[in-house]
């Protein structure tokens, strides 16, 4: 049994611990019994999305995303077709709205993205900054519940908690559903509530801190949809995570009391 997990532009695009995803996948995966293999694949390599299992791309400032723009261009059509296929992707932040249609700049330049996705960002003067507690869509805390391990198994937690810090502000476009809808904090834009982004297997999110490790619902929802991807049917064994609830709901109590 085994997984491969790639990071995508590790050296450019890990802010605020985003790296740290990529290690919760890797345990959750070595604590059932599932080897892992990490791929970190930078500028100027070919990565070889057919191959992998789940892609992970971090976060980075408006300079990075410029740049990885034109790397990735070199490789749209590849990507686009992966996503097609059910390739299980998450992307934080940069990496997020790199998967849009453009990025405005507060001098009204716009920066393209790759465009495989209907979302755009407009950069505003003032940053959004702070902790963010999000109530999960019903149709994903479903989804989250249906891939829930063995019978007996506490029902997943209901909420994502992150750190956020970005000036853009992405709307979606048709097609795209929320991850859910902001309790406390800004999300994508901070004007229609929401917070993220889900299409197929591609999750996009402005959660930092880094996000899996407190939000360990999430991660096993990635790895299940990875598995099942491979047309193996197998039922994840359930973990002890007392450690990360306790993470995941100290944060609700202190920053969305009630």
């Amino acid at each position: 049994m085994k997984l491969t997990i790639c990071h995508l532009y590790p050296d450019l695009l890990d802010l605020y611990g985003d790296r740290g995803n990529i290690l919760t996948l890797a345990a959750r995966s070595r604590w059932r019994g599932i080897e892992t293999v990490l791929q970190k694949i930078s500028l100027g390599e070919q990565p070889d999305y057919e191959n992998m299992d789940i892609l992970f791309i971090g976060g980075g400032s408006d300079r990075e995303q410029r740049l990885l723009t034109e790397d990735l261009q070199k490789h749209e059509r590849e990507l686009r077709q992966a996503i097609a296929d059910g390739l299980v992707l998450l992307a934080i932040c940069g990496g997020y709205q790199l998967l849009g249609q453009y990025y405005q700049l507060t001098d009204g330049q716009r920066i393209p993205g790759l465009g495989i996705l209907d979302l755009w960002t407009i950069a505003a003067e003032q940053r959004c900054i702070g902790n963010v507690v999000v109530r999960l869509a019903e149709t994903l805390r479903a989804e989250m519940l249906e891939q829930a391990a063995a019978p007996g198994t506490a029902a997943p937690l209901d909420t994502l908690v992150g750190f956020e810090n970005h000036s853009g502000q992405t709307y979606l476009g048709d097609g795209l559903r929320p991850l859910g809808k902001i309790l406390t904090g800004h999300g994508n834009n901070g004007a229609d509530g929401c917070e993220g982004m889900r299409y197929k297997n591609v999750f996009g999110t402005y959660l930092h801190g880094p996000l899996l490790p407190k939000n360990p619902h999430l991660a096993d929802l990635l790895l299940a949809l990875a598995w099942r991807r491979k047309g193996l049917d197998w039922e994840f064994p359930s973990l002890d995570d007392r450690w990360e609830k306790l993470a995941h709901t100290t944060i609700v109590k202190r920053v969305a009391p009630g």
